[in-house]
């Protein structure tokens, strides 16, 4: 294979403390790859997630000076996901392979190079994997393996402790476009491409520099979205909720009743019918509310509305 065109997408979101440095350290690494003719050509595609600081400004600053970097911003604030997706879309068709990767520098970006590699052995998709949490809090760390738990038994494969940190070759990338659908979870959707894949590992860091775009918040609507987008057994779940506390629950407190009336106690009855009725009303409102989830997916999906608008372009 000839050397490929690469291009590193960087979904953005108000990082104006962080970016500098991350121009600097990803330039490096290209400027590095081209040398040894690793790479025929290499840009940095930074996507502005509508910023409310000078995000924008130090990119289209940059765009000027540097020749490896280019923007594009985006009329609004649309999420993560959604502007990774639109960097990724832009480059189907701009190279050979993408790297996506965050702007807070906590994954190596050394590892480019080594993806590159896998990339030019055959492999159309490489994942970049964390060999540890150590960086991460005690919270952090056992809510996301969790989470990798869960989605696995809920039906969705995903790879363990890989965000979206990962090489894609043009052919997957175009794979990845084809899926139409509005609630993103791409790490789920990139695992059903099915082309050639490979691994690397890598040591994750602190951030460098700002605040988390990820809180406690935002991290359970993101678990949410990979369930719910991946399986229907939350759905299967409530058959199995409403026969324990429609036949089991009732059966064992109706054979309760008759062992305290056959022995002469005295039952007033009105605790064991509390406890039924908190028991069947949690039941039904948990039921109720996982099905309203899948409905207002359906109701987003079937409303085609266009996922984002580019506003402006740098040095593309």
């Amino acid at each position: 294979m000839n050397a490929p065109h690469l291009i590193i997408v960087v979904p953005c979101y108000n990082e104006e403390s962080v970016l500098p440095e991350t121009i600097r350290q990803l330039s490096e690494v290209l400027n590095r790859m081209l040398e040894k003719e690793k790479i025929s050509i290499g840009k940095i595609l930074f996507v502005d997630d509508g910023s409310k600081d000078k995000t924008w400004e130090i990119i289209h600053q940059n765009s000027q000076t540097n020749q490896l970097v280019s923007g594009l911003k985006l009329a609004h604030n649309v999420g993560h996901q959604y502007a990774l997706l639109a960097g990724l879309e832009w480059a189907s068709s701009h190279c050979d392979a993408a790297i996506s990767i965050d702007a807070d520098l906590q994954d190596d970006v050394n590892t480019i190079e080594e993806m590159t590699d896998r990339f030019i052995q055959g492999a159309d998709i490489v994942y970049g994997v964390r060999r540890e949490r150590a960086t991460d809090t005690w919270f952090k760390k056992h809510t996301a393996l969790w989470f990798y738990r869960l989605i696995r038994q809920m039906g969705s494969d995903v790879v363990y402790n890989h965000a979206d940190f990962r090489l894609m070759s043009r052919r997957a990338l175009q794979a990845l476009i084809a899926y139409p659908e509005r609630n993103l979870f791409l790490r789920g959707i990139v695992r059903l491409i099915g082309f050639p894949e490979a691994y690397v590992y890598y040591d994750r860091k602190s951030r460098f520099a700002g605040e988390s775009k990820y809180p406690f918040r935002k991290m359970l609507s993101f678990a949410l979205d990979g369930i719910t987008s991946f399986s229907v057994k939350p759905l299967q779940l409530i058959i199995t909720g409403g026969f324990i506390f429609g036949i089991i629950v009732p059966l064992i407190m109706i054979i309760y009743a008759l062992f305290q009336h056959a022995h002469g106690h005295t039952i007033a009855g009105w605790t064991s019918l509390l406890i039924s009725i908190w028991f069947i009303g949690g039941m039904i409102m948990i039921a109720i509310g996982i099905t309203g989830i899948y409905i207002g997916k359906i109701y987003k999906e079937v409303k085609q509305r266009p996922r984002y608008f580019i506003e402006e372009g740098a040095n593309l």
